[in-house]
């Protein structure tokens, strides 16, 4: 009899089901950042309502993530993923259908599938694929980054085509009802459960773990960085002169040099006793981009892309860290619980801020400042956090 709560076996198609949940957990923020500027014509709303639409997925990756932990013990990873995609279809239907509430809702009710699959995941890719962490999580992050990269990139050229961003965005339902149907062919709980003696989940609450806090601010920073970056981008190159065609292309290029980055990163992190110095290097590029596009967005906008485009593999080694920071799978889900949830709402503060500081100083340069201190606390605490030890 096969048990809810056995590991999922570590099949090539289970493999395959990992690979194209994760194609859909960022079509459903980049896809809206690209068409932005319609959205908010169309439906006639503020700056601060559009601040408030791209606060909305780290918002909700932040709360719904305190609840993957106990949808995953209550309904067993197969159902409890099965269903996070069943809300993340239901909520890209739902936000095409109505006015500026209801574009909101959506988005909020899609993010709730997404957040609990940022959660479990990792969990499934620890205990399923014991002795390729860092191969299964470097292509799960590169397929991440390629379905955010096709999210920004095709979404225009789907509204030029089918006459109306509602389609557009709604489009991208498909690619996850797809995720879902091979999910559920995939998805097998074990028949007996593997022996864990020697790795015996510590009992201790992760909240009196400094560690487990410095990683949990550390992922909360990249996110914000990455949120930012994928909220706002496209209307920062709009700013400096670039058309909207070239901007949305531009954000799918930092998407997808999220592609070979996470393939590098995670497997030749998984390798090193620690990670300190990666952390340095990605940190480096991430503020040289950043405060390129501060002090001249016009002069080479396609060389900032490409250098904080390749800082964010921060996001493929965050997660890997929280596999390799820990001994046990219950501590893995139980840190990775920790840091998305209370990751994500520190970097809800992120894109809505950056709108509203535009907003109260009518010039971009104010934010990104902001964001350079910001990225250089996020690497001097990941330098913290790469050091070889578990929590």
């Amino acid at each position: 009899m096969r048990n809810r709560q056995v590991a999922l076996v570590g099949s090539t198609l289970l493999a395959i089901g990992v690979a194209l949940a994760a194609a859909n957990l960022r079509p459903a923020v980049t896809s809206l950042a690209s068409v932005l500027g319609d959205v908010r014509g169309s439906l006639g709303v503020s700056t601060a309502w559009t601040s408030a639409l791209t606060a909305v997925p780290t918002l909700c990756f932040g709360f719904a993530a305190f609840l993957a932990p106990w949808l995953g013990r209550r309904l067993g990873m197969a159902r409890a993923v099965a269903l996070s995609l069943l809300v993340l279809t239901a909520g890209l239907v739902l936000r095409i259908v109505d006015g500026p509430a209801v574009v909101l809702g959506g988005t909020f009710v899609a993010c709730a599938g997404i957040a609990v699959c940022n959660v479990l995941i990792p969990v499934v890719v620890k205990d399923s694929f014991p002795g390729r962490v860092g191969v299964v999580t470097g292509v799960y992050t590169a397929v991440m980054a390629a379905g955010a990269a096709a999210g920004a990139a095709f979404t225009p050229g789907l509204e030029s085509l089918l006459g109306s961003w509602r389609l557009a965005v709604g489009a991208w339902a498909f690619l996850s009802l797809a995720a879902l149907l091979v999910w559920l062919a995939g998805a097998r709980h074990g028949e007996v459960v593997r022996a864990e003696a020697p790795r015996v989940a510590s009992k201790r609450s992760l909240a009196r773990s400094p560690l487990a806090w410095v990683i949990t601010v550390f992922f909360g920073l990249q996110s914000l960085l990455a949120y930012t970056v994928m909220g706002w981008l496209p209307q920062i190159l709009g700013d400096a002169g670039v058309d909207r065609t070239t901007a949305g292309l531009l954000l799918a290029v930092t998407m997808v040099l999220g592609v070979p980055v996470s393939l590098i990163v995670p497997p030749l992190a998984a390798r090193r006793a620690g990670q300190s110095g990666m952390v340095l290097g990605l940190g480096l590029l991430s503020v040289a981009g950043v405060l390129g596009l501060a002090l001249a967005p016009s002069y080479a906008p396609g060389l900032w892309v490409v250098l904080i485009g390749v800082g964010m593999g921060m996001f493929p080694l965050a997660l890997v860290m929280i596999s390799l920071r820990t001994s046990s799978t219950s501590d893995t889900a139980r840190l990775s619980a920790m840091a998305q949830s209370i990751g994500y709402l520190i970097s809800a503060a992120g894109p809505f801020a950056f709108g509203v500081l535009r907003g109260a100083t009518g010039t971009w340069t104010v934010s990104m400042l902001v964001l350079v201190a910001l990225l250089v606390l996020l690497t001097a605490l990941g330098w913290i956090a790469g050091r070889p030890r578990t929590i």
